[in-house]
Parts: C-alpha cells; sequence; structure tokens
C-alpha cells in the first residue's frame, strides 16, 4: 500500500509548503522518524511474559531502556543512564533491514555484522550528519561493548530474553531444544556488565533445568536420556 507521502507529493515538497523555504533538515529528520517505525513489525522469537505472542524489537528496545532506569545501580562502576539508554533504544534500529537473528542460529549469525553495518550506513544516514553521526557513533560503542555504559547495555540486552524464557515455562529454550551450557555461553556479557546479577543468572539457570524449562549440559546426559517433563524430546519426537 502506498503512504500518502509517496502517492501524492514528494516529502521535501510538503515540508516546503509548510515551513517555507531550505526544508531539508527537518524532511530528513521526519523521513528517519516514519523509517524507525518499521521496527515495531520485526518480530524476536522471544515471547511477551504472557506467551500471547512473539515480541517486536522496538517492545524489546523500550523495555531495555525502562530495566537500565530500574535496574542501574547493578552496574558495576558509575554509568552515563543517559547514554546507556541511548545506546538501547538504538542498538536494534538495524534490523529494519537486516531482520532479528536468533541467538542460537549459527548459520544466521555468520553475515550478520556486515547485514547490521549495511543497515546502519542507510538508516543513520537518512539523518543530517550532525545527527546521524553521534547516533551511528554510539551505536557503534554497543556493538564494540568495551566501555562500561555498553558492558551493562550489553548485559541488560541478554537478561531480558532471559527473564521472559524463564516466566513463559522455557520459551523458546524448548521450542529449540536449547541447553543450559548454551544459555550459559549466552549469559556471559551479564558476568561482565552486570557482575552483581551474575548469581542470580546461575542460580535461575539451574532452576531452570530442575524445571525442564531447559536441557541439561548436552556433556553430561545421553542424548537418549534428555527430554522434558512432558515427555518430548529435543528432536520434536514423544515416547511411543
Amino acid at each position: 500500500m502506498q503512504s500518502f507521502l509517496s502517492s501524492h507529493v514528494d516529502f521535501v515538497d510538503l515540508i516546503d509548503l509548510a515551513t517555507g523555504p531550505a526544508p531539508t533538515r527537518l524532511a530528513q529528520q521526519i523521513q528517519f522518524v516514519l523509517e524507525i517505525d518499521k521496527l515495531k513489525g520485526v518480530l524476536r522469537q522471544t515471547l511477551l511474559t504472557d506467551a500471547s505472542r512473539r515480541e517486536n524489537s522496538a517492545e524489546h528496545s523500550w523495555h531495555l531502556a525502562l530495566m537500565a532506569i530500574a535496574l542501574a545501580e547493578y552496574a558495576p562502576a558509575p554509568i552515563d543512564l543517559s547514554r546507556v539508554v541511548q545506546m538501547l533504544l538504538l542498538h536494534d534500529l538495524v534490523e529494519i533491514d537486516a531482520g532479528d537473528t536468533f541467538a542460537f542460529d549459527i548459520q544466521a549469525n555468520q553475515d550478520k555484522a556486515e547485514r547490521e553495518q549495511a543497515a546502519a550506513d542507510r538508516l543513520f544516514g537518512l539523518l543530517p550528519p550532525d545527527l546521524g553521526q553521534p547516533l551511528r557513533a554510539c551505536w557503534e560503542e554497543f556493538e564494540a561493548a568495551e566501555t562500561v555504559d555498553a558492558r551493562f547495555a550489553h548485559a541488560l540486552d541478554r537478561f531480558q530474553p532471559f527473564l521472559h524464557n524463564l516466566q513463559t515455562e522455557g520459551g523458546t529454550w524448548r521450542l529449540h531444544g536449547i541447553t543450559c551450557d548454551r544459555v550459559l555461553g549466552r549469559m556471559q556479557p551479564v558476568k561482565q556488565g552486570a557482575p552483581a546479577l551474575w548469581p542470580v543468572v546461575e542460580a535461575l539457570i539451574h532452576q531452570a533445568v530442575a524445571a525442564g524449562y531447559l536441557l541439561p549440559d548436552p556433556d553430561t546426559t545421553p542424548h537418549s536420556d534428555r527430554s522434558y517433563p512432558d515427555g518430548s524430546h529435543p528432536d520434536g519426537l514423544h515416547p511411543d
């Protein structure tokens, strides 16, 4: 379906009618605002906590921004909270072009960085340089995960879907037959970015295995012995 702006009048011309000469800056800003609305249509693997549907990436980013405010005291050193919130609101914008890549999909992750860099070029390039370049730098800081702010943001980015999977009795872990060792590996940024939360993560993983939400470490459990409480197996089979 064509939008009003694309089917009736050039966007820059429309701004020109409303604001007078030299409307390019505002036109670029509004075009960016309209473009980022597409993030609401990018579905993640993670379920909402009521398990009614999959969350979208815009909801995920909003949730993380509020988590940063609520959990700021668990950062290992003083953080610039406004910077962390900005990172979290920006970090998944690239999924508008690159899509959401499931964390445990090894093949899809092989070209993830390349796809996301191309998306960042286009999306941040929609803005005037004095706006687009600082936002791109903030996104790059998150990706590099070298600063205290970025590491804390990464910790929250891992902690949020972890909590959702616990709340939905295994959620995507059960759907994809994920083992606890893979979740432990995935959650390592919490140990560095919010170490006060790490004992909680470890305890919850043990509880998740005990409850059948996560499969145990495959190195300690033969495949034939691995099953969920309902009798299903990670390969999708059920006992006769």
